[in-house]
C-alpha cells in the first residue's frame, strides 16, 4: 500500500494493552521516514470489541497491529486475507486498502524467522523441532519453523486435546507433528534443532535446565526477564533468541505494509533498546 499525504493513524489493539512496546518501534519508524503527522497509538480492545471498532475507523487510518486476545478476530473480520494467514488461523496485522477494505496478514510467522536468523540459528539439520505450548503463538511458530525448513515438530503441552489447532496449522504448513504430554526433561531435546518455548513467564521454568542442553532456543517471552530458561541458557553458553527479537522483526513487515516503504530497522532497533521504552505484558503483547 502506498503511502499518502497528510497525517494518517495506526494503532496496536489488544486488551492488555497498556505497556505494548509496539507505539515505541512504530514511532520511530515514522520519524526515520520523515512522516509528519502520522500517529500510533494503543487501544485497549477485546475480541468482542475489534469488528465494531474497525467499521467506525475512518479514512485516515492506514493499519492496524492486533495482539491478544483478537487475532482471529482480526483475521475474521477482514475483507482480504494473505494466504499465509488463513493457514495460521489468525491475523496480526490489518492494512487499509486504497479502497478502504481492510486486507489481514501474518507477520507474526516473520517475527519467528526473523528472530532466528538474526540471532544466529544456523539452520535446519536434523530437521526436528521441539515447540513448548499451544496456541495462537505456537501456530505462528510452526509456521515460521516451516520456513525454515524443520520438516517435524513435537508439541508438548498439559493437555493434549488443546494441540488439535496447532496440529493442524502444521500440516498446512506441511510439517509432521506430533504431541506428547508434558515432562521437564524434554524428551528427544538433545536430537533437535531447536526449541521453541511459547508459554507465557513461569510456565516453564522446571524445563530451564533441559533447555540449557537445547542446540538453539526461542523464549517468547520477554517480561519479566530474563526468564528461569533464558538464565539457565545463558549460564550454560547456549545460544537464545527472545520474544523482543520476535516483536522488532513482526513490526518490520507492518511498518512496510502501513507507508509502503522500508521499515528503517536501525532506527527500530535503537527505539526497542532504549530504557526509556516501557516494559511489556508478556507473551503475545505487542
Amino acid at each position: 500500500m502506498a503511502a499518502e499525504p497528510g497525517p494518517r493513524r495506526a494503532a496496536v489493539l489488544g486488551s492488555p494493552v497498556g505497556h505494548s512496546r509496539s507505539p515505541a518501534l512504530h514511532r520511530a519508524a515514522y520519524a526515520a521516514l520523515g512522516l509528519d503527522g502520522w500517529r500510533y497509538d494503543a487501544i485497549e480492545c477485546d475480541e468482542a470489541a475489534l469488528p465494531g471498532l474497525v467499521d467506525g475507523l475512518g479514512p485516515e487510518w492506514v493499519g492496524l497491529s492486533v495482539t491478544m486476545p483478537g487475532k482471529r478476530a482480526a483475521l475474521a473480520r477482514a475483507d482480504l486475507r494473505t494466504e499465509r494467514a488463513v493457514a495460521v488461523g489468525a491475523a496480526n496485522t490489518l492494512v487499509r486498502l486504497p479502497d478502504g477494505a481492510w486486507r489481514a496478514d501474518c507477520t507474526d510467522i516473520d517475527g519467528v524467522t526473523g528472530a532466528l536468523t538474526g540471532r544466529g540459528w544456523p539452520g535446519a539439520r536434523s530437521g526436528r523441532a521441539l515447540v513448548i505450548g499451544a496456541g495462537a503463538t505456537a501456530d505462528a511458530a510452526v509456521a515460521g519453523l516451516a520456513e525454515l525448513g524443520i520438516e517435524h515438530v513435537t508439541l508438548m503441552v498439559r493437555t493434549p486435546e488443546r494441540a488439535a489447532g496447532t496440529i493442524a496449522v502444521a500440516g498446512r504448513f506441511g510439517l509432521a507433528a506430533q504431541v506428547i504430554g508434558w515432562d521437564p526433561r524434554l524428551p528427544g531435546v538433545d536430537g533437535v534443532d531447536l526449541v521453541v518455548s511459547t508459554v507465557p513467564p513461569g510456565v516453564a521454568d522446571d524445563c530451564a535446565p533441559a533447555a540449557a542442553r537445547a542446540a538453539f532456543v526461542l523464549d517468547v517471552a520477554y517480561h519479566p526477564w530474563p526468564t528461569a530458561m533464558a538464565t539457565a541458557i545463558a549460564e550454560a553458553g547456549g545460544q537464545l533468541a527472545t520474544g523482543l527479537d520476535m516483536l522488532l522483526h513482526q513490526a518490520f513487515g507492518q511498518v512496510e505494509q502501513f507507508t509502503g516503504r522500508p521499515a528503517p530497522r536501525a532506527a527500530m532497533a535503537a527505539a526497542l533498546a532504549s530504557p526509556s521504552t516501557p516494559a511489556a505484558g508478556g507473551v503475545g503483547s505487542r
